[in-house]
This record gives structure tokens, C-alpha cells and sequence, in this order.
């Protein structure tokens, strides 16, 4: 929790008049302030939309997938061997 002393920035929100009844309703059902209530929700969804952000999730057959592939990489494309070479020659190995 936010120490009252470190809140030093403030952000304003047009809300429409239902939303903030049940916002203040919520908040009341906690013992809580409003501002208070908003602003942990606002980080928990902060937090969740950069975790989902962050983490990439595959389905079984995708994880599959990505493991074989990471046994078992495909052969190099022949324009990828040229460049290979290319490299190689203009920088060394």
C-alpha cells in the first residue's frame, strides 16, 4: 500500500454518474476511500496488463511445436548460407 506522504501525483477522470455510484459502493463495501479504491484497482490492472503483455502463452500443440523445433532446427535456407558466407568473407568468421 501507498504511504500517504508518497503521493505526490494526481490524475483526473471523467466518470459517468452510474459508474461512480457503484465505484463509491464498492469502495464503502470495503471500508475504503474512493480514491483510495481506484487507485489500487487501477494498479492491480496495471500490473495484469503488463504481465499478459509479458508473457506468451501457447497452446499444447504450439509448445510442442516450439520445443521441436528447438531439437531439431530446420536446415538453413541457401540464401541464408550465401549471406553466412558473405559475412564471412567481408568480416572474418
Amino acid at each position: 500500500m501507498i504511504s500517504e506522504h508518497a503521493r505526490t501525483a494526481r490524475i483526473e477522470a471523467r466518470i459517468a454518474p452510474d459508474v461512480l455510484s457503484l465505484v463509491k459502493q464498492a469502495a464503502e463495501m470495503q471500508g475504503r476511500s474512493v480514491s483510495d479504491f481506484v487507485v489500487s484497482a487501477a494498479q492491480e490492472a496495471a500490473h495484469r496488463a503488463i504481465e499478459e503483455a509479458q508473457i506468451i502463452r501457447l497452446s499444447a500443440e504450439d509448445q510442442r511445436r516450439f520445443v521441436e523445433l528447438l531439437l531439431n532446427p530446420p536446415l538453413h535456407a541457401p540464401a541464408l548460407e550465401r549471406a553466412k558466407e558473405a559475412h564471412a568473407a567481408l568480416f572474418g568468421s
